[in-house]
Parts: C-alpha cells; structure tokens; sequence
C-alpha cells in the first residue's frame, strides 16, 4: 500500500496572520514537514525555524498561485517533497496573501503526484480587520466556501466587551459561505498541530539539532507575554476487536459526529466475499479511504481503529458513535453498504 502524504493549504487576507499560523505549527515537537511557500509578496518565515524543521524547501514561480494556467508548478514542488526517502508527515502550502482559497484546493485536489492526499484547507482571517477586509457586507465571501477550517485570528485584539459577539458574527457570516466548515478562534496564531497533522513522533529527534527546539525557546524569550493555550483538542480513540459492517463504516464516513474535523484510522471490512483493509482520513468534508493489506489476527488483537479529533468534543458521542461503526460484523453484510464504501474508495483514487 502506497503511502499518501496529505497536503495542507493555508490561506489568509494579507496580514491575517497565516505565516504566523505557519510557524506556530512547524514549532511541533517531531514533525517532519515540508513548506511550498508562493514567491508572490513578502515571505516572513524564520529562516532559523524553516531551516530546521523544513527538508526540502520549494516555492513556486510565476505569482499568484490563483493565477497559474495550470498544476505544472505545485505538482513539480509535491512531487519532490512527497518522495519516500523524506519521510514526511505533512506538506503545507503557504499562498500569497491575494491568492483565491477555492482555486488553491483546486489545484491540490487535482495534482497528478500519486503520492498525494488532501489535507484540507486553513483559512486565517483577521478578526479585528475582517469587516474591513474579507467582508464588507452583501453577499458572503466565497473565499470559505473551499475551506475546511477556519482560524479566526487576533481575538486579542478586539474590545473585551466585544470579542464573543464579534466572534460570533463572524462565525455566522463564515458559515452562509460554508455551513459544514469547522471555525476556531485564537490569538497569536495557535492552532494545536494535532487539529491539522500527525507528527510521526511527539519528540523532538535525539541524533538531530533539534532547531525547532531553539526557535521555541527563541520565540518565547521574544514573546513573554504570549503565553497562552491554543484553542483545546480532545481525540477519542476507539479500537477495532474485528472485521466491521460496511454499511455502518459508510455511516460514519457520510455523517460525522458534531465537531469532529479530522477521522483516521485502519479496519477491516467484512465485504460479505472476503476481508478487506481500508485506510480511512477524513478532515473536514473531505473523505479518502485506501484498500489496505488485512493480516490475518491484527483486528482481533486491537492494532486497528478509529480516532476522531475536533475541539471541544462531546467525547461520550463520539465514543458512542465510532463503537457503533466499529461493532463486529460476523454476517453477511447489505450489497447496499459494500457498494457505498467502495463508491468512497473509488473517489478517492
């Protein structure tokens, strides 16, 4: 089974704060990540923090990534970045302040490397600036329609008195673009990379310079008083004690519990014919489910499962929901939910 790196586009009106959201997340302890940074305006990203948690750095040429004729530029940056030998848990790529959010997931969406998956979309807005900037009234902005979550940014900003109305506000202009997108609010940029990537390990590499490490300590001998929480994420992990119903699988992948923005995990599926592995991630409304190899005994011995992660999870749901998809199934499944999980594998291939 192919390996997939999923790539994460991040998004933001110029000055919302999304290289900060960049650098807050290239900060997570043992991430291997690799950046695409278009060459469009002013790039502000540490070189120390780039330079150490960064393999393979790429940019793209050419401006504005809404404005290339076509994917030639990302797939070629993908594509060296997504190698095997690189072992990289994530590629994120940064776009011009200018840039169009939907055209971005456009283009990832459709890239032609076969080692890709999309990640999702992150959109930054700036809340103190975002009536001014993003939306001025009428319609809603259609930058969020494409977007998968939303980081409401530099809440700190705003009038203590005002700040939960204004979030609000903002939340609910978000969402006539977009109903299904989960919305984050935040200072500082901190968003909990567990909400955007799986970091392979959560520490720091001990046969490497641990430059990360530097630019954390650095960034906090700077900002002494931006100490604060990053918004909370709770992860509900249930395992898989055997082979499951495709119906109830294809349930879950269709209609997540509430808050929940990413789902992953392996099963294996009881087709009715035979026993199939399958590779789930789901962030946001996007879904991508692979055939996997079943060896025989994993799923009986609990190596297999789901977890669910979102903020501010109702864990109890949750549980109750994923202990439902994953309940064993020893008889002949429905033709209807086999034919539907294998619509999902189809679509995402």
């Amino acid at each position: 089974m192919a390996v997939r790196v999923p790539v994460i586009a991040l998004t933001g009106y110029l000055g919302a704060g999304k290289t900060t959201v960049l650098n807050r997340l290239l900060q997570a302890p043992g991430a291997r990540l690799g950046v695409v940074i278009n060459d469009f305006g002013a790039i502000n990203v540490d070189a120390l923090l780039v330079s150490g948690q960064v393999d393979e750095p790429a940019s793209i040429a050419g401006g504005c990534l809404c404005c290339l004729t076509d994917t030639d530029g990302l797939d070629a940056a993908l594509e060296k970045l997504t190698h095997p030998r690189l072992r990289l848990d994530a590629v994120i790529v940064e776009a011009s302040g200018v840039a169009d959010p939907p055209a971005l997931a456009r283009l990832i969406g459709y890239s032609g490397v076969t080692r890709v998956r999309p990640g999702g979309l992150v959109d930054v807005v700036d809340a103190a600036a975002y009536f001014a900037t993003v939306d001025t009234g009428g319609l809603p902005p259609a930058r969020f329609a494409s977007a998968s979550l939303v980081v409401i940014n530099k809440t700190d900003r705003l009038p203590a008195a005002d700040r939960a109305t204004t979030v609000a506000r903002i939340t609910a202009r978000v969402r006539e673009s977009n109903p299904h997108v989960h919305v984050v609010d935040t200072a500082h940029g901190r968003v909990d990379p567990q909400l955007v990537f799986d970091a392979a390990t959560p520490h720091d590499p001990v046969d490497e310079l641990p430059l990360a490490a530097l630019a954390r300590d650095d960034h906090d001998d700077d900002h002494d008083h931006d100490h604060g929480p990053h918004p909370r994420v709770d992860a509900v992990t249930v395992p898989a004690t055997g082979p499951v119903d495709p119906g109830r699988l294809a349930d879950l992948i269709e209609d997540p519990p509430a808050d929940v923005y990413r789902l992953k995990g392996t099963v294996t599926v009881n087709t009715g014919r035979s026993l199939r592995g399958h590779v789930v991630n789901i962030v946001g409304r996007q879904v991508h489910v692979m055939a996997a190899t079943v060896r025989p005994g994993v799923a009986a011995a609990g190596s297999e499962g789901l977890v669910a992660i979102g903020v501010h999870l109702d864990q109890a749901t949750v549980r109750a929901r994923l202990e439902a998809a994953l309940h064993p199934c020893a008889d002949r499944p429905a033709v209807e939910g086999v034919r539907r999980l294998a619509r999902h594998r189809r679509l995402s291939t």
